[in-house]
Protein backbone atom coordinates (compact mmCIF):
# COMPACT_ATOMS: atom_id res chain seq x y z
CA UNK A 1 0.00 0.00 0.00
CA UNK A 2 1.35 3.42 -1.01
CA UNK A 3 1.07 6.71 0.91
CA UNK A 4 -1.83 8.05 -1.25
CA UNK A 5 -3.91 4.94 -0.58
CA UNK A 6 -3.18 5.20 3.14
CA UNK A 7 -4.32 8.84 3.25
CA UNK A 8 -7.58 8.01 1.41
CA UNK A 9 -8.46 5.19 3.78
CA UNK A 10 -7.63 7.35 6.79
CA UNK A 11 -9.89 10.13 5.47
CA UNK A 12 -12.75 7.65 5.18
CA UNK A 13 -12.20 6.50 8.75
CA UNK A 14 -11.16 3.03 7.70
CA UNK A 15 -8.54 1.55 10.04
CA UNK A 16 -5.36 0.46 8.40
CA UNK A 17 -3.99 -2.89 9.39
CA UNK A 18 -0.39 -3.76 8.79
CA UNK A 19 1.45 -6.99 9.28
CA UNK A 20 3.77 -6.86 12.27
CA UNK A 21 7.37 -7.28 11.29
CA UNK A 22 8.73 -10.53 12.56
CA UNK A 23 12.10 -10.49 14.22
CA UNK A 24 14.82 -12.24 12.29
CA UNK A 25 16.00 -15.36 14.03
CA UNK A 26 19.73 -15.70 14.28
CA UNK A 27 21.64 -18.78 15.33
CA UNK A 28 23.34 -18.35 18.71
CA UNK A 29 27.12 -18.30 18.60
CA UNK A 30 28.50 -21.59 19.81
CA UNK A 31 30.56 -21.73 22.99
CA UNK A 32 33.36 -24.27 23.36
CA UNK A 33 31.16 -27.13 24.58
CA UNK A 34 28.50 -26.74 21.90
CA UNK A 35 31.12 -26.20 19.22
CA UNK A 36 32.89 -29.43 20.15
CA UNK A 37 29.58 -31.30 20.19
CA UNK A 38 28.76 -29.93 16.74
CA UNK A 39 32.10 -31.16 15.40
CA UNK A 40 31.73 -34.56 17.05
CA UNK A 41 28.31 -35.16 15.48
CA UNK A 42 28.95 -33.48 12.13
CA UNK A 43 27.81 -35.38 9.03
CA UNK A 44 27.91 -32.45 6.59
CA UNK A 45 30.30 -34.15 4.16
CA UNK A 46 31.18 -37.73 3.24
CA UNK A 47 34.33 -37.80 5.40
CA UNK A 48 32.28 -38.81 8.44
CA UNK A 49 31.75 -42.25 6.91
CA UNK A 50 35.40 -43.21 7.23
CA UNK A 51 36.52 -41.49 10.41
CA UNK A 52 37.41 -43.22 13.65
CA UNK A 53 36.70 -39.96 15.47
CA UNK A 54 36.78 -36.24 14.83
CA UNK A 55 39.88 -34.22 15.64
CA UNK A 56 38.63 -31.03 17.24
CA UNK A 57 41.80 -29.26 18.40
CA UNK A 58 43.97 -29.14 21.49
CA UNK A 59 45.81 -26.69 23.69
CA UNK A 60 45.39 -23.44 25.56
CA UNK A 61 42.08 -21.77 24.76
CA UNK A 62 43.54 -18.40 25.76
CA UNK A 63 46.69 -18.89 23.67
CA UNK A 64 48.42 -16.00 21.96
CA UNK A 65 49.68 -18.40 19.27
CA UNK A 66 47.41 -20.66 17.21
CA UNK A 67 48.81 -23.21 14.76
CA UNK A 68 46.66 -24.42 11.87
CA UNK A 69 47.35 -27.50 9.76
CA UNK A 70 45.41 -29.08 6.94
CA UNK A 71 43.73 -32.30 8.13
CA UNK A 72 44.13 -35.25 10.49
CA UNK A 73 46.31 -38.17 9.46
CA UNK A 74 46.13 -41.79 10.53
CA UNK A 75 47.44 -41.29 14.08
CA UNK A 76 45.35 -38.15 14.61
CA UNK A 77 42.23 -40.04 13.53
CA UNK A 78 43.07 -42.81 15.99
CA UNK A 79 43.87 -40.56 18.94
CA UNK A 80 41.53 -37.61 18.31
CA UNK A 81 44.34 -35.07 18.65
CA UNK A 82 46.08 -33.02 15.93
CA UNK A 83 49.78 -33.36 15.20
CA UNK A 84 50.74 -36.62 16.86
CA UNK A 85 53.23 -39.17 15.59
CA UNK A 86 56.57 -38.10 14.11
CA UNK A 87 55.17 -34.87 12.63
CA UNK A 88 53.74 -33.94 16.00
CA UNK A 89 57.03 -34.63 17.71
CA UNK A 90 58.82 -32.37 15.25
CA UNK A 91 56.25 -29.60 15.80
CA UNK A 92 56.71 -29.91 19.56
CA UNK A 93 60.49 -29.67 19.13
CA UNK A 94 60.19 -26.56 16.96
CA UNK A 95 57.97 -24.92 19.56
CA UNK A 96 60.46 -25.74 22.30
CA UNK A 97 63.19 -24.15 20.18
CA UNK A 98 61.35 -20.81 20.40
CA UNK A 99 60.67 -21.29 24.12
CA UNK A 100 57.06 -22.38 23.73
CA UNK A 101 55.55 -25.49 25.25
CA UNK A 102 52.92 -27.34 23.25
CA UNK A 103 50.46 -26.79 26.10
CA UNK A 104 50.87 -23.01 25.73
CA UNK A 105 49.56 -22.84 22.16
CA UNK A 106 46.37 -23.98 20.45
CA UNK A 107 46.58 -26.43 17.55
CA UNK A 108 43.81 -27.20 15.06
CA UNK A 109 43.29 -28.25 11.45
CA UNK A 110 41.31 -26.99 8.47
CA UNK A 111 39.40 -30.30 8.43
CA UNK A 112 38.22 -32.13 11.52
CA UNK A 113 38.03 -35.56 9.83
CA UNK A 114 40.75 -37.55 8.06
CA UNK A 115 40.51 -37.69 4.25
CA UNK A 116 40.94 -41.20 2.79
CA UNK A 117 44.59 -42.15 2.27
CA UNK A 118 45.51 -38.67 3.54
CA UNK A 119 44.57 -37.10 0.20
CA UNK A 120 44.22 -33.33 -0.12
CA UNK A 121 40.95 -31.88 1.20
CA UNK A 122 38.33 -31.24 -1.46
CA UNK A 123 36.76 -27.76 -1.82
CA UNK A 124 33.33 -28.90 -0.63
CA UNK A 125 34.88 -30.51 2.46
CA UNK A 126 36.76 -27.32 3.27
CA UNK A 127 33.59 -25.26 2.80
CA UNK A 128 31.65 -27.44 5.25
CA UNK A 129 34.37 -27.65 7.89
CA UNK A 130 36.00 -24.24 8.07
CA UNK A 131 33.15 -22.51 9.95
CA UNK A 132 34.22 -24.65 12.91
CA UNK A 133 37.80 -23.40 12.57
CA UNK A 134 36.67 -19.79 12.23
CA UNK A 135 34.65 -20.11 15.42
CA UNK A 136 37.68 -21.55 17.23
CA UNK A 137 39.75 -18.57 16.09
CA UNK A 138 37.01 -16.18 17.25
CA UNK A 139 36.86 -17.81 20.68
CA UNK A 140 40.62 -17.88 21.20
CA UNK A 141 41.41 -14.45 19.71
CA UNK A 142 45.12 -15.28 19.28
CA UNK A 143 47.73 -12.61 18.70
CA UNK A 144 49.30 -14.65 15.90
CA UNK A 145 48.27 -17.43 13.53
CA UNK A 146 50.78 -19.82 11.97
CA UNK A 147 49.62 -21.85 8.97
CA UNK A 148 51.73 -24.96 8.45
CA UNK A 149 51.62 -26.37 4.95
CA UNK A 150 50.18 -25.52 1.56
CA UNK A 151 46.53 -26.42 2.18
CA UNK A 152 46.20 -24.31 5.33
CA UNK A 153 48.03 -21.39 3.73
CA UNK A 154 45.86 -21.50 0.60
CA UNK A 155 42.63 -21.50 2.61
CA UNK A 156 43.57 -18.76 5.06
CA UNK A 157 44.95 -16.50 2.34
CA UNK A 158 42.52 -17.49 -0.43
CA UNK A 159 45.41 -18.00 -2.84
CA UNK A 160 47.07 -20.70 -4.92
CA UNK A 161 50.53 -19.17 -4.71
CA UNK A 162 53.42 -21.51 -3.96
CA UNK A 163 54.26 -21.88 -0.30
CA UNK A 164 57.87 -20.97 -0.98
CA UNK A 165 56.66 -17.55 -2.16
CA UNK A 166 54.30 -17.08 0.80
CA UNK A 167 56.94 -17.58 3.46
CA UNK A 168 58.72 -14.70 5.15
CA UNK A 169 55.81 -12.26 5.16
CA UNK A 170 53.13 -11.16 7.60
CA UNK A 171 49.56 -11.44 6.34
CA UNK A 172 46.30 -10.71 8.15
CA UNK A 173 43.29 -12.98 8.51
CA UNK A 174 39.63 -12.17 9.02
CA UNK A 175 37.87 -8.95 9.90
CA UNK A 176 40.03 -8.61 13.02
CA UNK A 177 43.16 -8.70 10.85
CA UNK A 178 44.97 -11.29 12.97
CA UNK A 179 48.64 -11.48 11.90
CA UNK A 180 49.39 -14.67 9.98
CA UNK A 181 52.71 -16.35 9.13
CA UNK A 182 53.22 -19.25 6.71
CA UNK A 183 55.70 -22.10 7.13
CA UNK A 184 56.29 -25.70 6.12
CA UNK A 185 54.25 -28.59 7.48
CA UNK A 186 56.27 -30.83 9.83
CA UNK A 187 55.35 -33.88 7.73
CA UNK A 188 56.86 -32.16 4.67
CA UNK A 189 60.05 -31.45 6.62
CA UNK A 190 60.36 -35.12 7.55
CA UNK A 191 60.33 -35.95 3.83
CA UNK A 192 62.50 -32.97 2.87
CA UNK A 193 64.97 -32.37 5.72
CA UNK A 194 67.02 -29.98 3.54
CA UNK A 195 64.28 -27.36 4.14
CA UNK A 196 64.52 -27.52 7.93
CA UNK A 197 66.93 -24.56 7.92
CA UNK A 198 64.33 -22.43 6.15
CA UNK A 199 61.67 -23.62 8.57
CA UNK A 200 63.91 -22.59 11.46
CA UNK A 201 64.05 -19.07 10.02
CA UNK A 202 60.25 -19.07 9.86
CA UNK A 203 59.98 -20.03 13.52
CA UNK A 204 62.46 -17.35 14.51
CA UNK A 205 60.19 -14.96 12.62
CA UNK A 206 57.24 -16.28 14.65
CA UNK A 207 59.17 -15.78 17.89
CA UNK A 208 60.03 -12.21 16.93
CA UNK A 209 56.41 -11.36 16.19
CA UNK A 210 55.25 -12.82 19.51
CA UNK A 211 57.86 -10.80 21.37
CA UNK A 212 56.82 -7.67 19.50
CA UNK A 213 53.15 -8.26 20.35
CA UNK A 214 54.06 -8.65 24.02
CA UNK A 215 55.84 -5.31 23.96
CA UNK A 216 52.87 -3.59 22.32
CA UNK A 217 50.46 -5.19 24.82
Amino acid sequence: MNKQQSHCLAALGIPIWQLRKTEEKTEPLLDWDRLQQAVTHCTACSLHHGRTQTVFGVGNRQADLMIIGEAPGFYEDQQGEPFVGRAGQLLTAMLKAIQRERSQVYIANILKCRPPQNRDPQPEEVAQCTPFLDRQIALIQPKLLVAVGRIAAHYLLNTKQALSQLRGHIYHYGHKKIPLIITYHPAYLLRNPRDKAQAWQDWLFVKGQLLASDVVA
